[in-house]
């Protein structure tokens, strides 16, 4: 316990000389920041809203879209088995299962059975579908979305209501995945987002003071989709004439109007990447890629329609319907038009972030100024300040020279905690300040472990270095197991907690990793190394 290679001399130093470092930029002005060497590190610590300031938004999703969709989608994967299954040439047509009249209810899509005497084909081939289970969570036991029942050459398919439960909540979870790629796309706002309820997001970005910016940017369900163009209409059909089943009118971003057919050639779902790029005029557009099933449903469409238009829509607008020269066999293409790079770059962001399942609106909005954080920043340091203090002054009084090592060590933990908390881009909230509080009290602990096991060495007669040497060897394994638990609490805490909690779990599991090291390693070399040069007599703690 009184030796330390010089590797492991030079690694303690190396780790303690790192934190300080890396905790430096919190203590200087920005102008000082600036001027520090480039290979120094320049994070610092990212303040929570309670904290910094910033913006507060409730958002409501319509939950309800969701269910129309889905309908949407089940209608169309039955009318596409029908067309398939017109298609094979490997049954005869008579026996060939067909579907007419598909459309959606309230809560489910109803069909009739071509051929009656097919009734029992027909199950069979829809039955995989209703089969499919979804959300099987913790248990990866799914729940059973569809029914199907039917009556003679009736079908109906509806959703259960554990179905659209699930398909709410998952709706609610992939728009806070959306949300969190449109407003943090490099991940370092360090934004809480979280759900409220069955149908609510709460979103906060610290340091943000325009609220309707990024409603703005959020509101936008972003759903992209392709359309075959219906282009043998007049311009008075086009405009106000009769319409066929399954055409639709739509009205141009920049104004006008066009009819397309209601299915899609292929989805943003497909979609895989979407960046700004210029066309060949010098323009801004947006270079988009689809996956291996986008590519190839678009790659046929385009070599069958050469000279023919196609539609793109945003949110229900066309935004381009360019005509199609030649194949696009590559899996990617280009929107033009965009008008300004600002337009241009936004898309891409909307695109590459994903369409928002469901619409939201804003229910409350706030804008938390930073006179009220710099006041919980005020109260927090205070704080941290007071407890230090008395912490020093406790382990002095007790155990002189020894706590004077310990509260070496104990300054040497501060700054690693705030160093670690800067370069991980970690949120710090009030919460978290009370985490830094709690583990100034427990940077000491393990050393007080060890010097009372040290105390009962030395009065059981055990010479200087054998008491040293005993009293941490016994204590050790005690550190371990408080610190181990109490670092699995804090885990738990923060995969189960929410915002605040998570701010004080890693704030609680940096200092356990930083007073580990502190007292086990840092105070114990520069006690060891006091030991062999003064050689006392006995151990003055």
């Amino acid at each position: 316990m009184l030796n330390f290679p010089r590797w492991k001399v030079l690694m303690i130093v190396g780790f303690v000389l790192f934190g300080i470092l890396t905790s430096l930029p919190n203590f200087l002005t920005e102008k000082q920041a600036e001027s520090l060497p480039g290979f120094m590190p320049s994070d610092t610590l990212s303040l929570g809203l309670d904290l910094k300031g910033g913006v507060y938004l409730l958002f409501e999703a319509k939950t309800e879209d969701i269910i129309g969709l889905r309908l949407k989608t089940l209608a169309s994967q039955i009318r596409d088995m029908s067309t398939t299954e017109g298609r094979r040439r490997d049954i005869p047509r008579p026996e060939r299962v067909r579907f007419d009249g598909v459309s959606t209810e309230t809560n489910s899509v109803t069909f009739k059975l071509r051929d009656s005497a097919h009734e029992q084909k027909a199950l069979n081939l829809l039955n995989p579908v209703i089969e499919t289970q979804i959300g099987g969570g913790l248990t990866g036991v799914g729940i059973t979305e569809l029914e199907l029942s039917n009556e003679g050459d009736q079908f109906t398919i509806t959703l259960t209501e554990q179905g659209i439960i699930q398909q709410q909540r998952d709706a609610i979870s992939r728009s806070i995945q959306v949300i969190r790629e449109r407003v943090d796309p490099t991940g370092v706002k360090e934004i809480s987002l979280k759900p409220s309820g069955n149908n609510r997001i709460i979103l906060e970005v610290p340091g943000a003071s325009d609220p309707q910016e990024i409603i703005r940017l959020v509101g936008r369900t972003a759903r992209l989709s392709f359309h075959d163009v219906v282009s043998n209409l007049s311009a008075a059909e086009i405009q106000a004439g009769p319409l066929r089943p399954r055409q639709l009118r739509k009205d141009f971003k920049r104004g006008g109007k066009i009819v397309i057919h209601e299915r899609e050639i292929v989805s943003g779902d497909d979609l895989t990447d979407a960046s700004v790029t210029f066309d060949e005029q010098g323009q801004p557009a947006v270079a988009f890629v689809f996956n291996s099933r986008g590519g190839r449903r678009f790659g046929d469409h385009t070599r069958k329609n050469i000279g023919r238009p196609f539609a793109i829509l945003l949110d229900d607008l066309v935004i381009s319907a360019p005509r199609i020269v030649s194949p696009i066999l590559t899996g990617s293409g280009q929107i033009t038009n965009m008008g300004s790079v600002a337009d241009a770059n936004e898309l891409a962001l909307l695109l590459k972030s994903g369409a928002l399942p469901v619409k939201l609106t804003v229910k409350a909005q706030k804008t938390v100024g930073p006179d009220m954080g710099a006041d919980g920043v005020a109260a927090g340091s205070l704080a941290a300040m007071v407890g230090f203090i008395a912490v020093v002054i406790y382990m002095v009084l007790s155990y002189g020279r020894f706590g004077l090592a310990a509260n070496v060590a104990l300054i040497v933990n501060l700054f690693m905690i705030i160093g670690l908390l800067s370069l991980s881009g970690a949120t710090l909230t009030l919460p978290g300040i009370a985490g830094i509080v709690l583990t100034i009290g427990m940077a000491v602990d393990a050393n007080v472990l060890v010097f009372e096991r040290i105390r009962e060495e030395q009065r059981l007669g055990r010479k200087p270095f054998q008491a040293f040497s005993n009293g941490y060897e016994q204590a050790f394994s005690t550190i371990m197991d408080a610190n181990i638990t109490t670092f699995i609490a804090a885990a738990v805490l923060y995969m189960l907690g929410t915002g605040p909690v998570q701010g004080f779990a890693v704030t609680l599991a940096f200092g356990i990793l930083t007073s580990m090291f502190t007292a086990i390693l840092l105070t114990r070399l520069i006690l060891a190394t006091w030991l062999k040069r003064a050689r006392p007599a006995s151990l003055p703690i």
